[in-house]
């Protein structure tokens, strides 16, 4: 009996233990809700003049670019420079075969040669003819002479017809050789105006020829860089055929299309004579805003940034991106991008350290404090020495409580 009351007084006795214990446990204090706050970093307001920059992406050229032709169909001779190559100006980028240059000189000296004894010569037969007139017409007198005296011998018997028959065929002869030599002295002036127009035509080609076997010989015009070679030594090229190009290692250009809302600004400057400069993102070479494009399209118009300085290994056809720096904009702040929550709204940080929307206006960009691009904005509900957020919330809302992890002061950034 007594073994099987043992378990159940142990049970029993657990029982109680257990409900002893709970009975005297200390009460554990009442739990009290605590507000999350979020850390972020945070941004004091400076207003000041900041130089707000245009991101553009172009492409360089030289506007100075020659393109460089055979005159004449010629074998190429020489062609000592390569692709690349920067070369001094009069130096010997190709040169064509004499053997092709100097026959059509040739030729046309000979040309020039016999029209200049041509109209010589029709100068001397001229001179000729007015000696022979003169003495023709002096026949003719002397023939109307004759006739009328033998007119008169006939009058009175003393001539017979026969004689002044062949008295009237003497003055008609002297009249036919007379009308003969001035028919060709009238038509002198025609043939040497002819033989000098064909003179004058010949000169030309005479000149064409000789500048073509200069231009043979093709120099460098100016100092440059040679790019573009599309012949060899013994190549044929045909007349006007591309033989190489040359462009100057200064007068650089950037062409990049700018948006149409910056247009006016760009060109407002422009005509005030205020230099705009862009910086390379990559090479840091410098450039300035030297005008727009003639032409625009729906995307644009055209920028043209003259390179300043050295090319520091920039070559045409090189696709360069830059920041240009649009005129200074006073009373602005510059904050990072990350401060910006949605399209225009900045979170300020009262004095219970909760936020308050303030809503700005986006002027563009500028260069930050640490040399990286930051948003520029125009905030009037904002004062000098209010806390901004500059750590992106995504729960971001008005009230929200944050705890301040660093607060450095906004510099001037882009002055």
């Amino acid at each position: 009996m007594l073994k099987r009351l043992l378990p159940l007084l142990i049970l029993a006795l657990g029982i109680a233990g257990f409900m002893a214990l709970r009975l005297t446990r200390p009460e554990p204090p009442p739990a009290v809700p605590q507000e999350r706050s979020w850390r972020v970093e945070a941004l004091t307001v400076a207003h000041a003049e900041h130089v707000p920059v245009l991101p553009l992406f172009g492409e360089l050229v030289a506007p100075e670019r020659v393109s460089l032709v055979a005159p004449i169909a010629a074998r190429v001779a020489e062609r000592p420079v390569r692709d690349g190559q920067r070369v001094a100006a009069g130096a010997l980028l190709v040169a064509l075969d004499d053997a092709d240059l100097l026959p059509p000189l040739r030729q046309a000296e000979a040309e020039v040669a016999d029209l200049e004894a041509q109209a010589e010569n029709e100068r001397l037969r001229h001179a000729n003819n007015r000696q022979a007139l003169a003495r023709e017409q002096e026949i003719l007198a002397s023939a109307n002479r004759q006739l009328e005296r033998n007119r008169s011998l006939v009058e009175r018997n003393l001539a017979s017809q026969a004689d002044l028959d062949a008295a009237r065929d003497a003055v008609a002869r002297a009249r036919l050789s007379v009308t003969t030599r001035e028919s060709a002295e009238a038509e002198h002036p025609s043939r040497l105006a002819s033989l000098e127009a064909r003179l004058a035509r010949a000169r030309a080609t005479l000149e064409t020829a000789g500048r073509d076997r200069e231009r043979g010989r093709v120099l460098a015009p100016f100092d440059g860089v040679v790019t573009g070679v599309q012949v060899a030594p013994g190549d044929q090229v045909a007349a006007r055929a591309p033989l190489l190009s040359l462009y100057p290692g200064e007068g650089l250009e950037l062409r990049a299309r700018v948006p149409s809302r910056f247009q006016a600004e760009l060109a407002a400057s422009l005509e005030r004579g205020e230099p705009l400069h862009a910086t390379a993102e990559e090479g840091g070479q410098r450039f300035v805003l030297s005008g727009l494009a003639g032409e625009s399209d729906p995307a644009g118009t055209e920028a043209i940034l003259a390179l300043e300085g050295p090319a520091a290994g920039l070559r045409p056809g090189a696709l360069v991106a830059v920041l240009l720096e649009r005129p200074a904009v006073a009373d602005t702040l510059a904050v990072p991008f990350a401060a910006l929550h949605g399209s225009d709204l900045l979170y300020r940080i009262d004095d219970d350290a909760r936020l308050e929307r303030a809503r700005v206006e986006r002027l563009g960009e500028t260069i930050g404090p640490d040399g990286e691009r930051w948003l520029l904005v125009r905030a009037p509900g904002l004062a000098a020495g209010d806390r901004v957020i500059a750590t992106h919330l995504p729960n971001a809302m008005q009230g929200l409580r944050v705890e301040v992890a660093e607060a450095p002061a906004v510099e001037e950034a882009g002055q």
